[in-house]
């Protein structure tokens, strides 16, 4: 070193003598483009210290003032949008390429031997990084944390024996409450970035030893009697240093990942704050971040019978299988060419994540809860309606009705559309479907008088969606019968 103050300082350290060779370690000249992501999700990590830490100086951890300062530095704090922003995108972006991350080191095979080791605590660093994200969207404190919190509670309650005592130690109390949130506090700040922090180094040191996973050759099997062997010879006589070689790579895909981070936290802003959280007001939409979507909606359309299952038995199930993959599955073939086992499920599982994210944030199932308010019902299902009809239309809106079902691609999806209803069902069946319920709808019979179930099956039985815009101007509108049709009920001689 020419610089007199690095040379002062490289005299005591001896930087260069213990960290060259991890910095120039030997890496196969195949560790190209797909072996970026593990670098872009550290960057990331990073990232989430620093703004971590910022958002700290300004958060109360307190359950009368979370929700006060959250909005403080969201609306007041300059530039303080931008900050939670980043926060919020840097985890995104960090859950979204750690997992990429893990289905490249699976596909490559780079889990098998001599790398057990360097993928369980791989496992482990993902399953923190969930426990990051779900503790971060806690302090947020408001309608979706709130809501999203007792969930995870509920979920924690079934598991045998000790849910209860499970649950009274994480509230630290009966309820969710200011306990509750510093403890989660304490978690997201101190606990889990410690863990972070513990493992990565691990992982570091295991990828130095062990070296990056060369690019899998089909045919090529492992021989854990001379494989490590083979490696060596193999980054010795081909290889290239980590550093300025493989490195550069890494420096321009995090590179881009800071800009996709910035330019995402400028355009689309910070989540939330939804709403002050407050358990009295139930009628709330509460929705978790994305990588909790897909367990959201298996939540909502799974029979009761099985969620205890998928709440307790699958993570278990799914936590074993990953950390005994490299057990069961430690040598043979590592090319995914040669694995359409290996390939299929990973197809499956993407295909069926991004199909339950895609449902969870539709959701289907639930209400809209403000369209029999906020949703007229729209004028060519009402002109030319006698007024039997037309009440009939004023009950489907007063009812609440459209908050599950579509009029003219507006409303709930939880039930089927009306706009066809009388193609499907006669008069008789749709009085015994709103009195008697059916399917997921239940049964109107106790909260509609006669006069409105036959106002209701009236206008109901009008809608056959003949016409998919208004007919023209002058065209006469198709004859109905000016006859009030039969009521349900008939009053007692």
């Amino acid at each position: 070193m020419k610089n007199p103050i690095l040379n002062w300082f490289e005299s005591r350290l001896h930087l260069a003598e213990t960290m060259g060779p991890s910095i120039t370690h030997p890496v196969p000249r195949s560790a190209k483009w797909w072996y970026v992501f593990g670098s872009m999700t550290l960057v990331l990590f990073m990232c989430q210290i620093v703004t971590g830490i910022s958002l700290s100086l300004m958060y109360v951890p307190s359950a009368d003032q979370a929700f006060a300062s959250l909005n403080y530095i969201t609306f007041q704090a300059e530039m303080g949008w931008f900050l939670r922003a980043m926060h919020v995108w840097g985890s995104h972006l960090m859950v979204a390429f750690m997992t990429i991350h893990m289905i490249q080191v699976f596909l490559f095979g780079a889990f098998k031997y001599p790398r057990e080791l360097t993928w369980i605590i791989g496992v482990l660093l993902f399953v923190c990084t969930l426990g990051m994200a779900f503790t971060g969207q806690v302090l947020r404190w408001d309608q979706d944390s709130y809501w999203g919190f007792s969930v995870g509670m509920s979920m924690a309650g079934r598991v045998p024996w000790i849910g209860p005592g499970l649950v009274h130690f994480v509230l630290g109390g009966a309820i969710i409450g200011g306990e509750a949130l510093t403890r989660f506090f304490a978690l997201h700040v101190f606990v889990l970035p410690a863990s972070l922090f513990g493992l990565i180094g691990v992982h570091l040191l295991l990828v130095i030893k062990k070296g990056i996973n060369e690019k899998p050759t089909p045919g090529v099997l492992i021989d854990k009697n001379t494989y490590e062997e083979k490696y060596h010879d193999l980054v010795k006589k081909r290889g290239m240093p980590f550093f300025p070689n493989a490195a550069g790579r890494d420096m321009i895909a995090t590179g881009l990942t800071l800009a996709l981070m910035l330019v995402c936290a400028m355009m689309l802003g910070p989540s939330g704050p939804s709403g002050e959280p407050n358990p009295t007001f139930i009628e709330t939409a509460p929705r978790p971040d994305f990588y909790f979507q897909s367990i959201f909606a298996v939540l909502a359309l799974l029979p009761p019978y099985m969620e205890t299952f998928l709440i307790l038995g699958f993570p278990v199930l799914a936590g074993a299988t990953l950390i005994l993959l490299p057990f069961l599955s430690g040598g043979g073939e590592k090319s995914w060419r040669r694995r359409p086992i290996s390939v299929i499920f990973v197809l499956a599982l993407m295909l069926s994540l991004g199909t339950l994210t895609l449902l969870g944030y539709q959701s289907p199932w639930s209400p809209v809860m403000n369209a029999w308010s906020g949703i007229p019902t729209p004028i060519k299902y009402v002109k030319g309606r006698t007024p039997l009809e037309l009440q009939g239309a004023i009950v489907v809106q007063n009812k609440q009705c459209r908050n599950c079902h579509m009029l003219d691609g507006r409303g709930g999806q939880r039930g089927p559309a009306l706009d066809d209803v009388a193609s499907r069902l006669n008069g008789d069946q749709l009085i015994r479907q709103v009195i008697q319920g059916g399917g997921n709808m239940p049964a109107y019979g106790k909260n509609l008088s006669p006069e409105e179930t036959t106002a209701l099956t009236a206008f109901l039985s009008t809608l056959t969606n003949e016409w998919e815009h208004e007919p023209p101007s002058g065209y006469p509108m198709k004859p109905r019968p000016t006859q009030d049709p039969v009521p349900p009920f008939l009053p007692d001689s």
